[in-house]
């Protein structure tokens, strides 16, 4: 087999074909390359992507919180990109999954015996009115972009008096705790300088509820209490004013809809989230846009030989990088199963891991599935996933950032196994 192919075609208008077609090369695509690989050598298999740097998204919340260097979330795409797929450095423009084919922006098309949906999503800045213009300036930040996350934690460091403003959209976003992880964090922050309570904190959620499992709701609870968070639920950032600081929520209740300006010293914010045009635009797509996934076999509802991981899943998992640990296991066992005439094996069961940073040196590590069915990783004993502990954040910081680059990305299934189908 040759090797990794970097395939810059210009407009060549030919028929490539392979026996698997990844798209995306983000942490869904190759891991699930890496353990195809390694359960079938043979199998000639493509990854589509542009990007030139792969990162390590998760990490974006502890360079918001001073704990990592923006450096240590980022390599180049080559670096990390495995030498036995052939790299299609170019973007997918159009899925066709009744032609078994995939075309390209380079006026390539790609054949496939099977295909592998990894796209990720995409961050609806423009969704607010203002925001883009604000971004990076006026107080206004947000960790969910690599260049941004620093400026989060220099708006923390300079901060001593004030108001800060930290925003979660409606669901379904990327790791659904983290716009309370940069609050903890700041807080954290202001706590240990001793200017915390010349801060008034307001966490804005669109939703109605401090976290979607309530088994860790009273974990959290307490350190809203110990922050003096004021928590206001059903409200939606809708504009931003950078140079007046202001922001503008949308307030639902019982009453109706209303609208309310809040001035800031200090804005985080978390983007509206929705699936990739390429998803959104195909046959592949459910009625919300997302990918149509089976919950449990990560098979496409109506095309066989397409599966699925990731963001942009239409599956009611989390969508964290833990969820993909434990989904690239079960896509490539029913891949290979599917390509060979067999029955899936395998079961994904919506797992999901939401470490979340209440404070520096402590982490409430929610673990869970489908239902909000609980799935710890490890028992009491060792870890009390409900409570905060200093273990959680050995995980978080230590862990699982080892895991993820050289395990997870290489096809290491440790702690990953798919669970068998009945």
């Amino acid at each position: 087999m040759s090797g990794m192919n970097d395939l810059n075609q210009e407009a060549s208008a030919h028929i490539t074909g392979h026996d698997v077609v990844i798209i995306g090369g983000g942490a869904g695509g190759i891991a699930v390359a890496a353990s195809l690989h390694r359960r079938e050598p043979a199998l000639d298999i493509a990854i589509v992507e542009p990007a030139a740097e792969h990162f390590y998204q998760p990490g974006w919340t502890l360079v918001g919180g001073g704990v990592f260097t923006p450096e240590q979330t980022r390599r180049t795409m080559a670096s990390v990109m495995p030498s036995f797929v052939t790299w299609h450095r170019c973007a997918a423009t159009a899925l066709l999954p009744d032609q078994h084919q995939v075309e390209l922006d380079s006026g390539a098309t790609l054949r496939y015996r099977a295909l592998v949906v990894a796209p990720g999503l995409t961050l609806d800045w423009s969704a607010i009115e203002g925001l883009d213009a604000a971004l990076g300036h006026h107080g206004v930040t947000s960790n969910y972009r690599a260049d941004l996350a620093p400026y989060t934690w220099s708006l923390t460091q300079s901060m001593t008096r004030g108001r800060a403003l930290f925003t979660q959209p409606p669901m379904p976003i990327k790791c659904a705790g983290a716009p309370q992880k940069a609050m903890y964090l700041s807080c954290a922050e202001w706590e240990r300088k001793g200017v915390l309570g010349d801060i008034d904190v307001n966490f804005h959620n669109a939703g109605g509820a401090l976290f979607g499992v309530a088994a860790f709701v009273p974990a959290l609870e307490r350190y809203i209490r110990r922050y003096g968070i004021q928590c206001r639920f059903q409200q939606t950032l809708i504009a931003v004013d950078g140079p007046a600081r202001l922001a503008r929520f949308q307030v639902t209740s019982e009453a109706g809809n209303d609208v309310a300006d809040v001035p800031f010293d200090m804005l985080h914010v978390v983007p509206p989230q929705r699936a990739p045009e390429l998803v959104r635009t195909s046959v592949l797509a459910n009625d919300a846009g997302w990918l149509d996934l089976t919950p449990e076999t990560l098979q496409h509802t109506r095309f066989e030989d397409v599966f699925g991981l990731g963001d942009a899943s239409g599956t009611s998992n989390a969508k964290t990088a833990a969820a993909v640990r434990k989904q690239a296991p079960v896509v490539a066992d029913n891949l290979v199963a599917q390509l060979k005439g067999d029955p899936l094996p395998s079961c994904y069961r919506g797992y999901g891991a939401c470490p979340l940073t209440v404070e520096r040196g402590r982490v409430v590590l929610a673990e869970f599935g489908y239902g909000g069915e609980l799935q710890p990783t490890f028992p009491d004993w060792v870890n009390q996933a409900r409570q905060a502990t200093r273990l959680g954040w050995h995980i978080k910081a230590r862990q699982l950032p080892f895991i993820y680059w050289n395990l997870m990305l290489k096809g290491h299934e440790w702690l990953a196994g798919p669970d068998r189908r009945a």
